[in-house]
């Protein structure tokens, strides 16, 4: 009996090592937001009066948001919507796309809410650390008022450190985030039981009555009350994003066992603190500790603030690599920053672009009442769009039928569209900065994916065919010199306009020509034994296919030293490879898109990342090529 039951327990244990570290990459943003969410309701911009029924409706809001939003929708439906293991609004996205292939308008359709999903969470990430860090510092101001002056400074220069160290990767200190989470959620609770025990009335708020009256004797006041309830949610889309490095079963077990009851504590804590003390309702949670822990609070909180800005910040980066793998980006640096970890990386153009938005924020709002004006529209903006794609995987991948995926999903909207119209009555009070960085992420996606469209039609439109190519030249052979020539090329079945001019200018062809596309398919990931597909030609030419899901990590030799087995085998310093370099000169009379728009995209192709670098080939093996092409 003791051999049957070691295995099982073994396999606890490594859920449980899994479960702690997944308490520490996702659960950060949300497990912060009793630091600035019951404060914001009742001593926010638009204060709710401070009643008791007031408080009891409030954390009943609270509670039955949590249940509804994050255990129902995302912990038990959502999460069971991967793509070969993976989350994500990208993943979300390709799940649904692949069902509607053949479909050109719901293809678009489809492919035009992801994209604005995905600008959403930019606008998500750029406040998330402002307003974490910001309201973890100002607990400052509750140790001793006369701080007031250092909490901005000291916000900054928090938040310039956690910026600065994202090129050393997450490896050293990530297997610290679980502890330190598990401490901070720990605290969560120890603070919320400490002041439940002196007022333990405010339990009959677990009663969603009690949430039903308050919403009803507010009225116009109840709609701006749940723009700050939404506060308690961020954070959820972690969840289903960070699935992909834990798995559904771990992320499941750290909500239910550790961070929903910490979390309802610790609210209820603060709303039966602020009953039995209105004077506290200034920062309510800073209160709930008594004056010796005041100080380690602040110092916990701060670094609690800090990881749930590491996973936002590492979040950006995932979406950013797999949105440029989708063609929703240009190409840009990818550093690295573990030999083990896949998914450890770091692109300094989007971590130094957030950091600037971060620190206007700061500078701008100046306090977390003011920047939770623009929390929250972001959030449950994306919110929104998960749930009208998870309709139509729930619909047609899952096989329910519209009928019952409509009916599932409308129970979340009617919550989500009721957290989105009480944001927008935020917009005035600096909800539009999320919704005009969206917009611009938005622009810049949509832009750089037409115009790349664009682009290839016009490539395709003076392409020779491959097959007619070869004939022709087998008729009347150029000199033909040792070695390979490697030639990327967009159109399997089309010359390389590279290949073109190598024959134009130079007038000579290697004695082994090697055509390679690389196609990027609406997975996670390839299998390296389906990584490449090749195709012997007459006169020693070959086409290699490549294949990458939208989280691989392309490698062009790599991939190159698989052919061998299919009998293309390379000797990297024997190899050449050519690459074309396009100049493009904008139309006025284009009918495809406008001119400010094709201007822009032009910017942006001028701007991309090199695509030596962004394929890793190596630098002096390269031959660039270049022609001018109008769009």
């Amino acid at each position: 009996m003791n051999t049957a039951a070691t295995p099982h327990a073994g396999q606890q244990q490594a859920l449980a090592g899994i479960a702690l570290a997944a308490l520490g990459v996702v659960y950060g943003d949300i497990g912060t937001s009793p630091l600035y969410a019951v404060k914001e309701v009742f001593a926010g911009n638009h204060p709710i009066p401070l009643n008791e029924a007031n408080v009891l409706g409030a954390l009943s809001l609270f509670f039955w948001a949590l249940i509804i939003v994050v255990s129902l929708k995302y912990v038990s439906i959502i999460m069971r919507a991967d793509n070969r293991g993976e989350g994500g609004i990208m993943a979300l996205i390709a799940l649904a796309l692949h069902d509607a292939q053949g479909n050109p308008r719901r293809m678009r359709i489809i492919t035009i809410i992801g994209v604005l999903g995905a600008a959403m969470f930019y606008g998500d990430g750029m406040v998330t650390p402002a307003i974490s860090v910001l309201s973890a510092v100002e607990g400052l101001e509750v140790v001793a008022p006369q701080l007031h002056a250092f909490v901005i400074p000291v916000t900054l220069i928090v938040l310039f450190a956690l910026f600065f160290v994202q090129k050393r990767g997450t490896a050293t200190v990530g297997s610290f985030f679980g502890p330190i989470m598990m401490l901070w959620f720990g605290t969560l609770a120890a603070l919320g039981i400490y002041n439940l025990i002196a007022n333990p009335h405010v339990l009959l708020a677990l009663n969603p009555l009690y949430g039903l009256d308050f919403l009803i004797a507010n009225k116009a006041m109840s709609l701006v009350a749940m723009g700050n309830v939404v506060l308690a949610v961020t954070g959820a889309e972690a969840l289903y994003a960070d699935m992909g490095h834990f798995g559904r079963k771990p992320v499941a077990l750290a909500w239910y066992g550790f961070v929903l009851p910490a979390l309802v504590l610790n609210y209820f804590g603060q709303g039966a603190l602020i009953l039995g003390h209105p004077e506290t309702v200034d920062n309510p949670f800073f209160h709930l500790a008594p004056d010796w822990a005041l100080i380690p609070l602040v110092g916990l909180a701060t670094v609690a603030t800090v990881i749930a800005s590491q996973a936002v910040i590492s979040g950006a980066f995932s979406i950013s690599r797999q949105a440029m793998q989708l063609g929703f980006m240009p190409r840009m640096e990818v550093q690295h920053t573990s030999e083990k970890a896949q998914g450890q990386i770091y692109l300094p153009a989007v971590n130094w672009g957030l950091l600037a938005a971060v620190s206007i924020l700061v500078l701008g709002f100046k306090s977390s009442n003011n920047l939770a004006a623009a929390y929250g529209i972001a959030v449950t903006g994306d919110m929104v769009i998960t749930s009208l794609l998870a309709t139509v995987v729930v619909a047609k991948v899952w096989g329910w039928g519209w009928n019952r995926a409509i009916a599932l999903f409308a129970m979340f909207l009617v919550v989500e569209l009721t957290f989105l119209a009480a944001n927008i009555l935020k917009i005035p009070d600096g909800g539009w900065f999320p919704l005009v960085a969206g917009a611009g992420v938005f622009v810049l996606m949509t832009t750089w994916k037409r115009g790349r469209e664009i682009l290839k039609e016009r490539l395709q439109g003076e392409a020779i065919r491959l097959d007619a190519f070869i004939d022709a030249l087998l008729i009347g052979l150029p000199t033909r010199v040792q070695g390979t020539a490697v030639f990327m090329n967009a159109d399997p079945d089309g010359v390389p306009h590279a290949l073109l001019h190598n024959l134009m200018h130079n007038k000579v062809l290697h004695e082994r020509v090697v055509l390679v596309s690389v196609q990027v398919f609406d997975v996670p990931y390839v299998p390296e034994i389906d990584r490449v597909e090749v195709h012997k030609l007459k006169g020693d030419f070959y086409t290699v296919i490549v294949q990458y899901g939208f989280k691989d990590e392309p490698d062009i030799p790599a991939a190159l030293a698989l052919c061998a087995e299919a009998g293309l085998k390379m000797e990297v310093l024997d190899t050449s490879f050519f690459l074309g370099r396009e100049t493009l000169i904008p139309r006025f009379d284009s009918a495809e898109m406008s001119f400010w728009r094709t201007k822009l995209f032009i910017a942006m192709f001028r701007n991309a990342g090199s695509a030596t670098a962004f394929f890793k080939i190596p630098s002096n093996r390269v031959v660039e090529l270049g022609t001018q092409i109008q769009l």
